[in-house]
């Protein structure tokens, strides 16, 4: 059998978070109340993303990568991630903020969770009005002190804030400190991993669960980049008719088409 464009079914994720954007603006067919993500394509364990047309519809993307190896993912990938697909792609809907948060790097991730880290970058496709992100800091702590202001709910003072627009985007490596802010949808791209170190969460009970969600203050602490930086946001200028670079790293690269304003991304080879 051979390949072919393949589509995949989204996966909807309910987060407490969440709000109803993902079926206004980009006609999501989820069911239920506060669906925050869609997970576009995954391999996630326990969260494969399925192929939904053709010959090959219902088979996973790992069965996949196990059948066609190469052929799908070139071989410079194959010898790099072996049988793991290296992206989550999601779409992001948040309607209030979500938790004040950090990812480990590929080193931590691997030795405490037998996980890729979580380099990732945003492209904000819709933004209400006076919308922000909270990305890294703006001024210099030391872990003491950040500690101090997390046992004081003092870490927003410290948070460098961004006001944004249809088509801001932001690389976040790992280390850095990070939140989505509410009134905010856009595409998250990013290492293939689900692990999360939260911060602050605002002393909110999920109605969910009836409980306040787990913080990871130990683990974000041993690994916070406090490197305080000028620019958070990524610069970039369009072409007409042309695909220009949006984000490089080391993990993967995007481009941006002036036509269409879509994002695409590729793992890097």
């Amino acid at each position: 059998m051979s390949l072919y464009p393949l589509r995949f079914a989204p996966i909807f994720k309910y987060r407490m978070w969440g709000g109803e954007k993902l079926r206004q603006h980009l006609s999501k067919q989820c069911t239920g109340d506060s669906i925050g993500e869609s997970w576009e394509i995954s391999d996630v364990p326990g969260d494969e993303t399925f192929v939904t047309e053709g010959p090959l519809q219902g088979t996973s993307l790992r069965q996949l990568i196990a059948e066609f190896g190469a052929d799908l993912m070139g071989q410079s990938v194959i010898d790099r991630f072996g049988g793991e697909f290296p992206l989550l792609i999601k779409f992001i809907d948040a309607r209030t903020p979500l938790s004040i948060q950090v990812h480990p790097s590929d080193e931590v991730a691997k030795a405490t969770h037998q996980s890729f880290g979580k380099n990732e970058m945003w492209y904000v496709m819709q933004a209400d009005p006076d919308a922000s992100l909270l990305v890294g800091f703006d001024q210099l702590l030391t872990p003491d002190e950040f500690e101090n202001r997390i046992n004081t709910n003092q870490v927003l003072e410290v948070m460098h804030s961004e006001t944004v627009a249809e088509g801001d985007t932001f690389y976040i490596p790992t280390g850095r400190v990070h939140a989505i802010g509410a009134g905010v949808l856009l595409a998250e791209i990013q290492q293939t991993s689900d692990i999360t170190y939260r911060i602050y969460d605002y002393d909110r009970v999920d109605p969910a669960t009836g409980t306040k969600r787990e913080l990871h203050i130990d683990q974000a602490l041993e690994v916070i980049d406090f490197s305080v930086h000028e620019q958070y946001k990524t610069a970039y200028s369009t072409a007409v008719n042309q695909h220009t670079p949006l984000v490089k790293s080391p993990y993967f690269e995007t481009l941006i088409s002036s036509v269409s304003a879509t994002v695409s991304s590729r793992s890097v080879r």
